[in-house]
């Protein structure tokens, strides 16, 4: 269980900075939950700029 919510974490990390790390989403053991980190992270990116775009379209 501690691998995987370190893998999530990482996945949420890198995703927040931009990168992807292809060796750590191809580990057998991590992968996906590093996956499903980095996934989470980047629609919460995505919700984000939403917002932004929403609050500027009203200006």
């Amino acid at each position: 269980m501690d691998d995987a919510l370190l893998a999530y974490g990482t996945g949420r990390a890198d995703a927040l900075a931009g990168c992807r790390d292809a060796a750590q989403a191809r580990d057998p053991r991590t992968g996906a939950d590093y996956r499903m980190g980095f996934l989470d992270a980047r629609i919460e990116i995505f919700r984000m700029f939403a917002g932004v775009r929403e609050i500027l379209d009203e200006s």
